[in-house]
Parts: structure tokens; C-alpha cells; sequence
């Protein structure tokens, strides 16, 4: 097959767009490197330096595409609380931008990947997707504006569309901003290097962390699978841990000393968030298989002591 993959040099992105090339398939990937890196993608892929807002570039690149995966979005939650207008314009404009470009160009298939902030804070847990989503950051309207407009404009259109709700990812390659840093990367260098994990709050608010490979997996399925046309899917490991507990596997698989804090303020964050798998199990044949221990020391031993052995 023939696939467009925008935020290709993402954390998320690379790992789909190095997949995809190595099992035999074309790709092209176009991402504006605002925080992606190119080196990271292999050989096989055909990379562009490129906007998704920019429509002429698109329709060039959509030739002969099968199916659309749509990562490229800003994703910092509290970024999202200083500049909800880029957010908007990046994560609402971008999408409605591609869609068009899709429509014009006659492209059958794209694949959103959203967010399982979307949700937001939820009495009832793990979450369905038949729950009503309730946004508490920018970033989280935005993802879901960008699933109605993907939808309807899919509907309108004649374009399948399958919206990839996407909990707490991570693993190695995972982007470290200077500022707001993944918890986990975030928890095993500190843990490594003896540092001060810091957990805001009591540390009992809970989230879903899955495995980049499992929510790869997940991607991959949803580009051929039949009966998932407008659908919204969750993609999550299924098991609900706390940031304490979090901190505690840290420490545990690297073996480090860090001294931890809690800071009391807990930044508005959502207390509960788990993800109902039976969809994803239903539709994409999904099965999360990387655990949270194995999935943290893949992680350490990867991402985490090469870069201090540098």
C-alpha cells in the first residue's frame, strides 16, 4: 500500500512510518520539524519538510495515496493553556486543511489519531468511547474538534475515517522538551541519575500508559480493517496506575536512589483516566502486549543510559 503519514518525524509518527517501510510498504512522510527529528526515520521512508496547512504540498503528496495517517498536532496540555489559538490552528485548521486536500484529490481512508483527554474526568472507569467527552485543556478540545471535522467532512465526502483515541503513550524515541517533560522519560532519568522525582498532588490520580509498539500495532490495523468507517477507537494498555505507583516502578527497574517530592499543587490535572479495550478488540483484532515494567526497562535501556553514556 501507499501511505501519507503527516507528523511522520514524531514520536508516534516514526515509529508507524518505520514500520510501515519495513514491511514493504510505500511511504511518504511530511512533518515541519517543529519538534520531530528526521534522522530518526529509516531509509525506506520518502520524507518531505513540510506544513500541513500547506494545501499545494499536499495535493502533491496525496497522488496515488491508499490511506492518510493524521499525527501531526502540538501536544502539550499545558502549552495548549498559554496559546490555544496555535493549538487551534494547528490540531483544528491542519486536519480540516488535509480532509480537503483527501476530498479533492480522491483519497479513500484516513486515520486520525486522537487523544484520550478527550474524555476528560469520567465517573465510570475504564472509559467507553460511548462516553461524552469532556475536554479540560485546549489541546483536548482541539483533538475532538478535529474528530467531528474529520467525521463530517468524511461523511460528506465519501472518505473513510477511523479517530484513533490514543491514551498515555510512551517508549523510546519519545520527544523531551526542555519544559514539560512526559512523566515517564521524565520519572527514569531522574530515578537513574538520582535525581527528584516530583509528583504533583497525592500521586493517586491514575493514568493508561501503553507501549509505543502496541499503539503502532493499532495504527497498522486500522488502515485495512473492514467495519470501522467513522468509528472512534480507544488505544490504551487497559490497566489503570497511579503516578505513586508510577514512581515506585521508577525506581524499581533502574535501581536508583532519587529522592521524591510531592508538591500539593496538582495543575487542574484529570484524577482518573483507563481505557475500555472491547472495540479496539472487536475491530482491530488489538491486544496490548508490552507490560508497564517491561515497557519501562525497554524504555531505560534504550532512550534512557545511552544518552548518558555520551
Amino acid at each position: 500500500m501507499r501511505f501519507l503519514i503527516t507528523g511522520a518525524a514524531g514520536f508516534l509518527g516514526s515509529a508507524l512510518s518505520n514500520r510501515l517501510a519495513a514491511e514493504g510498504h510505500t511511504v511518504l512522510g511530511v512533518d515541519d520539524l517543529s519538534t520531530g527529528d528526521p534522522k530518526v526515520l529509516s531509509a525506506g521512508v520518502q520524507f518531505t519538510r513540510g506544513d500541513v496547512n500547506d494545501r499545494p504540498k499536499l495535493w502533491t503528496l496525496l497522488q496515488g495515496v491508499d490511506c492518510v495517517y493524521h499525527l501531526a498536532a502540538r501536544v502539550i496540555v499545558p502549552e495548549s493553556v498559554l496559546y490555544p489559538r496555535e493549538y487551534n490552528q494547528v490540531n483544528v485548521g491542519g486536519t480540516v486543511t488535509l480532509m480537503e486536500a483527501m476530498r479533492d484529490v480522491g483519497v479513500g481512508r484516513v486515520v486520525l489519531i486522537s487523544s484520550g483527554t478527550v474524555y476528560g474526568n469520567q465517573a465510570i472507569q475504564p472509559v467507553a468511547e460511548s462516553a461524552i467527552p469532556n475536554p479540560r485543556s485546549p489541546y483536548a478540545v482541539s483533538k475532538l474538534a478535529a474528530e467531528y471535522y474529520t467525521k463530517s467532512i468524511g461523511a460528506l465526502w465519501g472518505i473513510e475515517t477511523v479517530c484513533l483515541r490514543v491514551f498515555n503513550a510512551y517508549g523510546p524515541g519519545q520527544h523531551h522538551p526542555p519544559v514539560h517533560t512526559p512523566v515517564i522519560p521524565n520519572f527514569l532519568r531522574q530515578a537513574w541519575e538520582n535525581g527528584t522525582i516530583v509528583i504533583h498532588g497525592n500521586g493517586e490520580q491514575s493514568r493508561d500508559y501503553v507501549y509505543v509498539d502496541d499503539v503502532v500495532n493499532a495504527m497498522s490495523a486500522a488502515a485495512t480493517a473492514e467495519g470501522v468507517d467513522a468509528l472512534t477507537i480507544n488505544v490504551g494498555s487497559g490497566t489503570e496506575v497511579s503516578v505513586k505507583e508510577l514512581a515506585r516502578l521508577a525506581v524499581e527497574v533502574t535501581g536508583g536512589h532519587p529522592e521524591i517530592v510531592y508538591n500539593r499543587r496538582n495543575e487542574g490535572g484529570l484524577s482518573r483516566l483507563c481505557a475500555d479495550l472491547s472495540l479496539a478488540r472487536e475491530k482491530l483484532g488489538y491486544e496490548p502486549k508490552t507490560n508497564l515494567v517491561d515497557g519501562l526497562k525497554a524504555t531505560l535501556e534504550r532512550e534512557i543510559m545511552p544518552t548518558q553514556n555520551q
